[in-house]
């Protein structure tokens, strides 16, 4: 999300690695329940964004405010840092991991990296405040999608021009590629999603996300054609991502960011500002949540590592909350130095 507010919320404490015995003994996790395995200490101050991870190189990319926090998710160690930012947000890999595409929004840019030495390649102009991004395999396509303008960069991946803009009925949230010429968004303000065809650079459809508020994070069951939007008031809207029908609204933890989707477990998962990850059995009509694994306060934000289905979210120790003013009515603590961490969740 381009507003770091929201995304980002804020925690006081860890939350007790301890199961909520929330499952049935059919489910897909009933088994095998997830845990915290590893916790990484990246330091660093201020607040993050979006995750990405590259199971090729092995590697998280943790948008962190200034700067791209890389680490090496073989060990957890911190390996290098794409910076010069202004408030970055989201993170794309190229297919053949030579480039990365990062959204400034601070500075209404799409920088382009190099993965072997992190070094800035280009800034390629976007609209306002560019937040989430996807990349589209069928056009060799980048997409970044520009909270403040409400608008969508299409970006040549090849020669990094810019070949179109596509106007939304409202503020753009996370994207989502089914590789094959089509790409979701959910349309936070609007409670919809919008669907549009990458060759034409046009919307096909806007659908209705009924019951939810806010959608923020957005996952794909791309062989099963379902979209999974994470909203306000603690509710996962499923919904058939050929024609737009709402399938089911599981209940979910409280704040959720960012969603997943495990194609060959059939789990869907949200990751809670209240600290928790909730767990969807995709593979049974009625959505039932299997499992709800506390956290971190905060952890809003995840990356599913489609190779090993480990999870990771971020989060961090934070200060007092300030005193609320006119001017401020609803004041954030600031992160304590050096407490910012990435969790690493893993089935038992």
């Amino acid at each position: 999300m381009q507003n770091t507010c929201r995304r980002v919320a804020f925690s006081f404490t860890f939350a007790a690695s301890t199961l909520v015995p929330f499952y049935s003994a059919t489910s897909a996790t009933a088994e095998k329940p997830f845990e915290i395995e590893q916790k990484w200490a990246v330091g660093g101050t201020a607040g993050w964004d979006y995750l990405t991870a590259d199971p090729m190189t092995h590697r998280l990319y943790i948008a962190h405010m200034t700067r791209v926090d890389v680490v090496d998710t073989t060990n957890g160690k911190v390996i290098g840092a794409i910076e010069g930012l202004t408030r970055c947000h989201g993170i794309i890999i190229s297919p053949d991991g030579k480039t990365g595409f990062v959204s400034d929004g601070g500075a209404n840019d799409v920088v382009v990296f190099d993965t072997s030495n992190f070094a800035t390649l280009t800034k390629i102009p976007a609209g306002t405040n560019p937040d989430g991004m996807a990349y589209e395999v069928s056009t060799n396509t980048v997409w970044a999608f520009n909270g403040a303008s409400k608008n969508v960069t299409v970006i040549n991946a090849a020669n990094r021009k810019v070949v179109g803009t596509v106007a939304l009925p409202g503020k753009p949230e996370f994207p989502q590629s089914d590789d094959q010429g089509t790409v979701f968004v959910n349309i936070e303000d609007k409670n919809s999603i919008v669907r549009l065809d990458a060759k034409t650079e046009k919307i096909t459809a806007t659908w209705p996300l009924a019951g939810c508020e806010s959608p923020s994070g957005l996952a794909l069951d791309n062989e099963g054609g379902r979209l999974f939007s994470v909203c306000d008031g603690k509710k996962m809207v499923v919904t058939d991502s050929h024609t737009g029908k709402s399938l089911a609204t599981p209940t979910i933890g409280d704040g959720p960011d960012a969603a997943g989707y495990d194609a060959g477990k059939k789990l869907a998962f949200s990751s809670n500002g209240d600290g928790t990850l909730s767990v969807v059995d995709a593979s049974k009509t009625t959505y039932p949540v299997v499992q709800t694994l506390p956290t971190m306060k905060g952890a809003r934000t995840m990356a599913l590592d489609a190779s090993s289905g480990k999870i990771y979210t971020v989060s961090a120790k934070f200060g007092a909350t300030p005193t609320a003013t006119a001017a401020t009515p609803h004041p954030r603590p600031a992160a304590l130095p050096d407490t910012f961490i990435v969790l690493v969740i893993n089935q038992k």
